[in-house]
This record gives C-alpha cells, structure tokens and sequence, in this order.
C-alpha cells in the first residue's frame, strides 16, 4: 500500500511485533532510505531484506526495490527470506503476488495478509492463496484508501476476508496473529 498507509499500520506496531514482510513498490534506490525513515519511527526494526535472512519477531522486512522479488520460504522451525530474480508478476518486480504466493505456500494458516491502498492488482491473486491456505486476510476499505485499486481487487476475488478502515489494520492484525498463534483463529 501506499507510503502514508503503511506509516500508519507499523506505527501501531510494538517493539516485539510478529515478524512482518512487506513488498512496496518503489524504485531500488529509495527501499533502503525508506527503510531507515520507517525504523526512526516506528517500534519495531525495519530493515531492508537481504537474502538469507532469518526472520524474527519485532523485525520487519522491507522488500528492495527493482530487480528481485521478497519471498519466504521454510527452513525446519524457522523461516528465511529469499530474494529471488524473475520476470514481473502482475506487472511489478518486486511483486505482492509473489511475496504473498511464497507465505501462502510456505506459512499456510499461520499467517495474516494485509493489502492496502495502491493501483492495479498486485496482491490480490496471492492473498486470495494466502485465504485458500488458511489465512486471515484483511484488505483496507474504500473509505480511507487514497487508491482502492489493489483492495478492490482483492475483494472483488474473493480474497479479503475483512475489509477495514486503515485505523483499524494494525490492531487487527496484532490481534489475528494472536489467534493464529493460540490455534483460535
């Protein structure tokens, strides 16, 4: 989603959040100042991604931007980042799609999808695989949305499973992923 949308959602974040995975698209050479403006103000610890990574609570991961896409994949308990070349998926590199399709595979129900405001459709084929493999899924709703392109989307498909005002994206989330990890979700 966009840049002041995704402010506000980590800005409610704790410290010790659940690890979060975000693909924003921006060109390769603002991923890294953005990052480091998000880690100045908010709790957790933004970061770049970088390949490899392990991910941990309280962390998030900001996808780099141009030439690879952000996925995760399954190393036993625990999970890694993998940055991966390829060719545009829902004509972006990097891809929501692609980030969400890795989560849906690799996390299943233990997961929860958020897609905010933005144009086009990026996201919404992968948070629709993401609701499929049991996750929670959470589009931002058309009244706070500065572009209801990519949630609109998502809904229209089915992929949305509750559709809120962007105060509200944070807490849920906090929220589901404490489901999710007490096996009530």
């Amino acid at each position: 989603g966009g840049v002041e949308a995704l402010s506000t959602v980590l800005a409610g974040f704790p410290r010790h959040c659940p690890p979060t995975l975000i693909t924003q698209h921006m060109p390769a050479a603002f991923t890294a100042s953005f990052a480091a403006r998000l880690d100045r103000s908010c709790a957790p610890t933004v970061v770049e991604a970088s390949d490899g990574d392990i991910v941990q609570p309280g962390h998030v991961y900001l996808a780099p931007g141009g030439a690879r896409h952000l996925t995760v994949r399954r190393l036993g308990e625990r999970l890694a980042l993998r940055l991966v070349d390829g060719d545009l998926v829902s004509g972006h590199r990097p891809s929501v799609d692609a980030l969400f399709h890795s989560v849906a595979e690799s996390v299943g129900p233990r997961a929860v999808g958020a897609i905010l405001t933005g144009m086009g459709r990026d996201g919404a084929e992968g948070l629709l695989a993401m609701r499929r493999a049991g996750a929670a899924t959470i589009g931002q709703d058309e009244g706070t949305c500065i572009v209801f392109g990519m949630p609109r989307v998502a809904a229209e498909i089915g992929a949305v499973e509750r559709q809120l005002p962007l105060s509200r994206i944070a807490p849920s989330i906090l929220n589901l992923t404490r489901q999710t990890l007490s096996g009530a979700a």
